[in-house]
């Protein structure tokens, strides 16, 4: 069995300029197909409010959601790293939550990892919770969780004001301990820019080809999700499609009286 990614390994492929590739999971299946696909680390993302449960944001999600999807996810996968989103409200009310529900994702979900979002406001967090023993993965830029004070999903940085807020956003969370950072809808150019002024793992999300690494949605990568395709995606597959197509098939085979035949009869 092939020995688990570590924060190391991810590390090593920054300074080895070997991209590092990560994808969204949320159950058993979907993980475990992810895995033997070869990528580096799952993300268990709060993302699952909107593709699994039907939401328009990510904002409904609960932690005892991420919890149960974050189970599932982990005993599917023998080597991708596993990062749990934490979800809205679950790391901003005080640092005592945000360690107790940090801590139920390693404890109770077996979490590699937490990933959460916003700039130099939430570098005390991420200083907490990595003295405490909780590795966590930061996200600037288009941040779903703010996505009403951003009045939609919007390019961030564009400004020459914004784009070094952002720089110096990634800076901060590098010193409070952050081992990488999510990159999400931000020019090609300053995600270029932030990736060289640090020394962690930059993974990009509609944040071009210069960061270290890439994530993408797990439904978007196979097609299964279409309410809105955002310019960074790239489908691989269309797999909505092909099920609709099969159900449908299935659905005239029973009523035809097709199926079952003798050779599924007993």
């Amino acid at each position: 069995m092939a020995e688990r990614v570590t924060i190391q390994d991810l590390l090593r492929k920054k300074q080895q300029l070997q991209k590092i590739s990560m994808i969204t999971a949320y159950d058993f299946p979907f993980a475990q197909m992810a895995d033997e696909a070869g990528v580096d680390a799952i993300i268990v993302g709060d993302s699952l409010a909107i593709v699994v449960q039907g939401h328009d944001t990510t904002l409904p999600v609960s932690m005892d959601q991420m919890v149960y999807h974050t189970e599932m996810v982990t005993r599917a996968s023998k080597r991708a790293m596993i990062i749990a989103d934490m979800p809205f409200l679950s790391y901003q009310v005080s640092n005592e939550d945000a360690i107790s529900n940090a801590g139920r994702f390693i404890k109770e979900a077996g979490a590699h990892a937490v990933k959460l979002e916003g700039g130099g406001e939430v570098a005390p967090t991420v200083e907490i919770l990595t003295r405490t023993g909780i590795p966590v993965m930061a996200h600037i830029g288009l941040t779903p969780q703010s996505i009403l004070c951003m009045g939609g999903y919007k390019v961030q940085g564009r400004t020459e004001e914004a784009a070094k807020k952002l720089v110096e956003d990634a800076k901060r969370l590098e010193s409070a301990g952050a081992f990488s950072i999510i990159l999400e809808g931000i020019p090609a150019d300053l995600a270029r820019q932030i990736t060289a002024a640090l020394g962690i793992p930059s993974i990009g999300i509609g944040g071009g080809p210069h960061c270290d690494g890439q994530v993408l949605v797990m439904h978007d990568v196979l097609g299964l999700f279409d309410r809105f395709v955002p310019k960074f995606i790239k489908k691989y597959a269309n797999l909505k499609a092909d099920a609709v197509d099969a159900i449908r098939k299935y659905r005239e085979d029973v009523e035809s009286g097709n199926f079952p035949g003798s050779e599924h009869s007993f």
